[in-house]
């Protein structure tokens, strides 16, 4: 996909993080926005902000886990725009612990949001985007599904997360293929970022009321919560930079999308502990120092 201007992008999770800087970069290039975000304070003020910019832009409250609401949003698309040549599945929550203490309300949130949100987009927008290229040959069309390095590897104590993460992987792995079987322009990525500064940390504060834990959290899900806050922050790669590599990514119709391309020798050495049929290796094995700590702080 190599022309942006006046095409139509659909962002979830739009009001911050990578959505919001997909959204600047998508308004720099002069296409029009749908912005969906479950937090409505954070969306209006995203909305306001591009249409000061002059970018042509309408944002839906949408809460991706539930399939009517995706379904809401591709239609005020197709209604305001006509059709979409761009989705982000971007949306995304975080959870961590001990994948033993993770309650059944973890699973249900972290699922919802992360991996259903990903297969609500592409079953319904994926259909939208292969009638508009059956009638135009000049279509094009590309879906951005957000995943993580933990959709790569396994660390310890973030195992819902990691659980969603690697179904995206293998969800958009799947889809690059089955896109292959039927078309040539509609394509697709995966986003696998490490550890950059977004929201992704504190996304607890967008909880639905039903999803929330009753018992207080765990020593484990204090100690994850605690480095995900220190590793999140302490980024040196911006949000911003992820979309200026993102939207590359698009034009070089590239599949996988790395904000950190040096951190893949972790991923080599899972993928070679596969196949070697050893036991699993040390997700920090560069970084002692970050296993050290996690053991005497769950040990302690």
């Amino acid at each position: 996909m190599k022309q942006f201007e006046n095409r139509v992008a659909v962002i979830t999770g739009g009001a911050s993080g990578f959505g919001k800087e997909f959204a600047r970069s998508g308004a720099a290039l002069g296409m029009k926005l749908v912005l969906a975000d479950v937090q409505q304070d954070a969306l209006d003020a995203a909305v306001a902000e591009l249409k000061a910019q002059g970018a042509d832009v309408i944002g839906l409250r949408a809460d991706v886990s539930r399939a009517d609401q995706v379904q809401a949003l591709a239609d005020a698309a197709i209604k305001t725009f006509g059709q979409v040549n761009l989705l982000f599945n971007n949306a995304g929550v975080g959870a961590g612990g001990l994948v033993w203490e993770n309650s059944e309300k973890d699973w249900e949130w972290v699922l919802g949001v992360n991996l259903y949100g990903v297969i609500h987009g592409i079953r319904i927008f994926t259909p939208l985007m292969l009638e508009a290229a059956a009638k135009d040959p000049s279509y094009e069309a590309h879906i951005v599904n957000t995943a993580s390095m933990a959709g790569l590897l396994n660390p310890p104590a973030m195992g819902v997360y990691n659980v969603s993460k690697h179904a995206v992987v293998s969800l958009s792995e799947t889809l690059y293929q089955d896109l292959g079987l039927m078309t040539e322009q509609v394509r697709c990525s995966v986003l696998c970022p490490y550890f950059v500064p977004t929201g992704i940390s504190q996304s607890q504060r967008n909880r639905p009321a039903d999803l929330a834990n009753q018992a207080p959290p765990t020593r484990s899900q204090l100690v994850s919560q605690a480095l995900s806050d220190k590793a999140v922050s302490s980024g040196k790669v911006t949000a911003a930079d992820v979309a200026k590599l993102t939207f590359d990514a698009i034009r070089e119709e590239s599949f996988y999308i790395y904000s950190h391309p040096q951190a893949l020798a972790p991923v080599q050495q899972r993928f070679e502990d596969i196949i070697s049929q050893r036991n699993p290796g040390d997700p920090f094995g560069d970084k002692p120092e970050v296993r050290a700590g996690l053991v005497a702080a769950l040990r302690g």
